[in-house]
């Protein structure tokens, strides 16, 4: 997965909770990916929904993620990722990354830019 050319529409920034996450389905640059969506503020941060330490989903149910404090916590096993960078900060995958997905916030609106 490279730079999708052009960003395509992930979602608006207010169908994601202040302070919590969501998961957009079936997203276009992200090979039809579930990408979760996090939102602090104004500030929007985005990884494939998918666990490094097994390949599963985060969600405990679509869209429903525990989150505590700075960590995004995964429903399975419980790897604890840094919302800042996607880093494992504790749990079977510590050090390991969430992939991320760079997003661009424009006038309300969250597009795709790549996928690293």
């Amino acid at each position: 997965m490279d730079t999708v050319s052009p960003p395509s529409l992930l979602c608006r920034v207010d169908e994601i909770p202040d302070g919590g996450a969501t998961a957009i389905e079936d997203v276009a640059g992200a090979d039809g990916e579930s990408v979760i969506v996090a939102r602090q503020g104004e500030e929007v941060r985005a990884w494939l929904n998918i666990c490094p330490h097994a390949g599963r989903r985060l969600d405990y149910a679509p869209g429903m993620f525990l989150l505590k404090d700075d960590l995004l916590i995964c429903a399975v096993h419980g790897a604890c990722f840094n919302r800042s960078n996607g880093e494992c900060v504790a749990g079977p995958c510590r050090g390991e990354h969430l992939r991320a997905v760079t997003v661009e916030v424009r006038d309300g609106e969250v597009w795709v830019a790549s996928v690293v």
